[in-house]
């Protein structure tokens, strides 16, 4: 069972993992898609995605192409179904900074030929989270900046408050579709200035208010077994 730590609380096991896509207008924009205020879309990730913090990524194979994404991790403790926006923040268990690790060239080819995103966002390790905040501490995250430094440079930069949907309209929108559960995390979309990371790159992630991410992405995948002789 995946999990993730909480600051001064218990470990949380981690269910689902739902993300939601191109939640800035100006990120929306960098990908060439409409700013415009419509329906969030989400995808997933496996839950055991999750890459802690301090822990090194591993370059993924079938990619020259992979891309950083600092996001707004949402933990849930409770869930349900069509849940409105008035009652969402009660199912909030606490808040994360997290990187939706992302294949950008197999993105581009699934988007190209109408095909699922998959394999472009839910491979091994894509989906590195730091510790939880409990919503008791930090109460609803509404504003506070968000940025990703590489190597001590400043990449992505932004704030929370620029979310085109709020953490408690994509809870509720999310409920639409499925039953949501403790364990779910939301990771919340990303700023505009997403880039490609290569091997030895350090990435800090930070949200004012919560504890920092930092991951440093290793070697190119290489084959974990031999074929018999």
């Amino acid at each position: 069972m995946t999990t993730v730590p909480v600051i001064n609380g218990a470990d949380v096991s981690v269910r689902r993992i739902y993300c939601v896509g191109q939640n800035y207008r100006a990120h929306a924009i960098e990908m060439g898609s409409d700013p415009d205020r419509a329906p969030p879309f989400f995808f997933t990730k496996p839950a055991d995605a999750i890459l802690p913090n301090g822990a090194t990524m591993p370059y993924p194979p079938m990619t020259d192409a992979l891309e950083h994404e600092v996001e707004l991790v949402v933990a849930l403790r409770a869930g349900g179904r069509d849940i409105p926006v008035a009652g969402a923040l009660s199912l909030i268990e606490g808040y994360a900074v997290g990187l939706d690790m992302t294949r950008r060239d197999l993105q581009a080819s699934a988007k190209r030929d109408g095909r699922p995103w998959d394999m472009a966002k839910g491979f091994d390790h894509s989906a590195p989270c730091g510790p939880l905040t409990r919503i008791e501490e930090t109460g609803p995250l509404t504003q506070g900046a968000i940025r990703l430094l590489v190597d001590g440079e400043v990449r992505q930069h932004g704030n929370i408050a620029d979310m085109i949907w709020s953490v408690a309209e994509v809870i509720a929108e999310l409920s639409r579709y499925n039953t949501l559960a403790p364990g779910d995390l939301i990771f919340t979309g990303t700023p505009a200035g997403v880039g490609k990371v290569h091997p030895g790159n350090r990435l800090d992630a930070h949200i004012d208010g919560l504890a920092g991410l930092e991951i440093t992405i290793g070697e190119r995948h290489r084959a974990d077994f031999l074929s018999a002789p």
